[in-house]
């Protein structure tokens, strides 16, 4: 998904560089982008292919950079030791793997796995690799309060 993203982000910043050199006709699409880096929105047709963001464009495309730049570390030094929960495009699907990857390796159901979670009080960028299950951060809690 994020390919998809990447594709169509690239293709229309480099559609309008082209539409405002007169070589490409300014299709509303295009309009709809060049007007979204003058007023700081995000356009449509990016949202279309996008995650969920209501952040404006220079937000937007800041948090776009750094959640590439996290998949491109996992893919060039291997799994991370923790994991930016709120960076994943579908969360759902990177849990249900770490519930397979369980159960593969306690030969155990998937069906009878429930979720644990253990906050860490720590303020250290210094994790280990845990035994079973994932250190993840990026978690919100919104319209509630931590009570330890």
């Amino acid at each position: 998904r994020f390919n998809k993203l990447v594709r169509r982000v690239r293709s229309t910043l480099t559609d309008v560089g082209k539409a405002v050199q007169g070589l490409v006709v300014m299709s509303a699409e295009l309009e709809e982008v060049a007007d979204g880096i003058l007023t700081n929105t995000t356009p449509g047709v990016w949202k279309g292919a996008s995650y969920p963001s209501l952040k404006p464009l220079s937000s937007y495309v800041a948090d776009l950079a750094a959640r590439l730049k996290f998949f491109q570390e996992w893919i060039k030094n291997d799994a991370p030791i923790t994991f930016w929960l709120s960076g994943f495009f579908f969360t759902q699907s990177f849990l249900t793997g770490q519930l397979q990857n369980y159960a593969r390796k306690n030969k155990v159901e998937i069906d009878t796995l429930i979720w644990n979670f253990k906050v860490l009080r720590t303020a250290t960028n210094r994790f280990t690799k845990p035994d079973s299950g994932c250190l993840v951060y990026g978690l919100f809690v919104d319209g509630a309060r931590w009570d330890d």
